[in-house]
């Protein structure tokens, strides 16, 4: 069994071969996906598809790229999504300094209301980070006892930074870049780190792993990541898939009929 922990089927490349996109991740042993929103709009489509695929599991997020604009009306629209009930994370949700779309003050103010928002509807988050591990891992130490779990998506950082987050109890999310020879850190840390708190995803459409090279990632790719993993750790492949699956219904809340 295969769990991708983190993909955007709302996004537009997928818009008119959804249905076969899913046919093949199911095809390739994929059982469950989990679909990120990253603005309000986005969140509403997300749970649109849930609603439509009974394998596909909803978040509702607010991404650092779109800060700028989250004015009164749009939090509190982002926070009446995040009580639907088929909502299962907060997410994704953070800081990015590496584009910069929204000044780092947007981005901050931002990532403390989402936090704020998460603590209320008790939900686990979805956490957004690049170039920006410090003021993340600030902002999170702050109200770390009042979260109920979280999930570092696409970890970028080094085994320095991936044993704090471990020793917190979150889950690490390895992305298809697993499979690039020179993601020294990330290949580290999918290395060392306990497979009790490890979650596989594509990201998809983006970081399609490196035998997929030149197409748009999907959920089936992931495959190719849970492959990369078991010949770092040298474990046989269905031990990664299985145990990796399992994470993801301890990491997030999934329930059967809820919508």
């Amino acid at each position: 069994m295969l769990i991708d922990s983190h993909a955007h089927l709302d996004a537009p490349y997928f818009t008119n071969q959804l249905a076969t996109v899913l046919k093949r991740a199911h095809q390739a042993g994929v059982e469950k996906i989990i679909t990120v929103g990253v603005v309000p709009a986005s969140t509403r489509k997300c749970i649109q598809i849930a609603k439509a695929h009974a394998s596909v599991f909803p978040t509702a997020g607010y991404h650092p790229h779109w800060a700028a604009g989250a004015d009164q009306a749009r939090l509190a629209e982002a926070e009446q999504l995040a009580r639907h009930p088929a909502v299962v994370a907060i997410g994704e949700i953070g800081l990015d300094y590496h584009h910069l779309r929204s000044p780092k003050q947007d981005q901050q103010a931002l990532f403390r209301q989402m936090l704020d928002i998460a603590v209320a509807v008790r939900l686990p988050i979805v956490i957004h980070d690049r170039n920006a591990h410090a003021d993340i891992y600030a902002s999170l130490a702050q109200v770390r006892s009042r979260l109920s779990g979280g999930i570092i998506h696409c970890f970028s950082g080094n085994w320095r930074l991936a044993r704090k987050y471990l020793d917190w109890g979150f889950f690490l999310s390895i992305p298809g870049t697993v499979t690039y020879p020179q993601a020294m850190d990330l290949r580290e840390v999918a290395t060392k780190m306990p497979l009790a708190q490890m979650l596989l995803e594509t990201d998809a459409p983006h970081l399609t792993p490196a035998p997929m090279q030149g197409k748009r990632n999907e959920p089936a790719f992931i495959a190719h990541t849970a492959r990369a993993v078991a010949r770092l750790r040298k474990i046989p492949v269905a031990e990664v898939s299985d145990a990796t699956a399992r994470n993801v219904l301890r990491a997030f809340p999934i329930k059967a009929n809820r919508i």
